[in-house]
């Protein structure tokens, strides 16, 4: 059987490639180590950081190598421990559709002590900026807001310049701001300086790299660290993520960052992804079973992501419609592969999709190989799906 793959959001199929600039194969020496080996393995390491820093259009020394985008999250948000202004405080705000590495490191925090409030999101599934100022009234000491830039599930797309120019507007104690760029790196244009964010993470595999791999971006202003880690041992990455490097990791994500997240790159793949987009929701939209979520989405709507879309089939569970599809060689997901295991979908009850409707709801993605035969043979695929079902 033909199989087509249409859970990106997930993970993107793996690529083989290696830049002119990358050693090929990467040093093997422990970067940390003083001979020959450990020099040219410090020296690719660092070559790899200011390649992701080029693509990214921040300072080399603004970033870090994770093990991935859950550290990356969580590395932040683990710093606050340390603050001890932020001790009886509502100290952490989060939107009501993070992804579960913040969500979750978010309740470890709350049962450590610390207060954690949310950020409501309207129906289309996007924070705006009345719903992230009733947080602030709620709590108005806070000191750290986590605000995902595309969602993972819905693939809504948050306003994070007009996000972050509200909170800087407010008087007061300044507030840090964390977003989990993880679906925004390769999807969508990038300006996490021109935003004002205090701090981004990234994943490698989302855009074919090595899993086990990410990147944190810290803001720095002067030569102060700009914040204390939780997690000590060896001081590598600048005391911020301790651990051997993984120099192969890193080279490897530079090599696909150069590949598929500069500008030049991003701008034509959205194009074509619109596209191909286009032609999937015009044509669900003329099955009676089917509900985009949100309902309203269109086809050239620049409210969400052209990657991701999440769709629900009137008294089918998602869970059965996927595994339809799979039978049929088709590869979706009924929301994230980090919560597959649980039944519940927090992302679609903050939009207010509540009962048998949540549990209906399928995401399908794609990516820079998906074609536009791959979306005939879905559509007419799930067609299909409907009339036996």
């Amino acid at each position: 059987m033909d199989r087509h793959y249409f859970d990106w959001a997930a993970t993107a199929p793996p690529v083989d490639l290696h830049s002119p600039n990358s050693a090929s194969p990467p040093p093997f020496g422990n970067a940390s180590s003083r001979h020959l080996e450990g020099r040219l393995a410090r020296d690719a390491l660092e070559d790899a950081r200011s390649r992701c820093a080029k693509v990214l259009g921040v300072p080399p020394r603004e970033l870090y190598f994770t093990s991935g985008g859950t550290e990356a999250n969580a590395i932040p948000l683990h710093s606050l421990l340390l603050r001890n202004s932020a001790r009886n405080a509502p100290a952490l705000l989060i939107t009501a559709v993070e992804h579960p590495s913040v969500q979750e490191n978010a309740r470890v925090l709350e049962r450590l002590g610390l207060r954690v409030g949310h950020i409501g999101v309207e129906q289309d599934g996007r924070v705006t900026e009345c719903t992230f100022l009733a947080a602030l009234e709620k709590a108005p000491s806070a000191r750290f807001a986590a605000i995902m830039g595309v969602n993972n599930e819905t693939g809504a797309v948050m306003d994070l310049c007009a996000l972050v120019r509200t909170i800087r507007s407010r008087r007061g104690a300044p507030i840090h701001i964390h977003s989990d760029l993880v679906q925004a790196l390769g999807k969508l244009r990038l300006d996490i300086n021109g935003w004002g964010l205090d701090s981004a993470s990234f994943s490698a595999h989302k855009i074919g790299g090595p899993r086990g791999m990410g990147l944190l971006w810290l803001r720095r202003t002067g030569d102060s660290q700009p914040l204390e880690a939780l997690s000590l041992g060896g001081g590598q990455e600048g005391g911020i993520r301790p651990g051997t490097e993984n120099t192969a990791g890193a080279c490897a994500l530079a090599d696909c960052m150069e590949r598929f997240a500069a500008p030049q790159t991003v701008a034509a793949e959205v194009c074509a992804a619109q596209e191909r987009w286009k032609l999937l929701i015009r044509a669900l939209r003329t099955m009676d079973r089917c509900t985009l979520i949100p309902e309203d989405r269109r086809d050239d709507d620049e409210r969400f992501s052209p990657w991701i879309l999440q769709a629900g089939f009137r008294g089918i569970p998602g869970e059965v419609m996927a595994r339809a599809l799979d039978d049929a060689g088709f590869a979706v997901s009924t929301g994230s592969a980090c919560s597959a295991r649980s039944p519940k979908r927090p992302v679609l009850e903050a939009m207010g999709i509540r009962g048998d409707r949540s549990l209906e709801g399928i995401r399908i993605s794609q990516g820079w190989t998906t074609s536009m035969e791959e979306i005939e043979l879905l559509i007419a695929a799930i067609a299909h799906i409907l009339e036996v079902l």
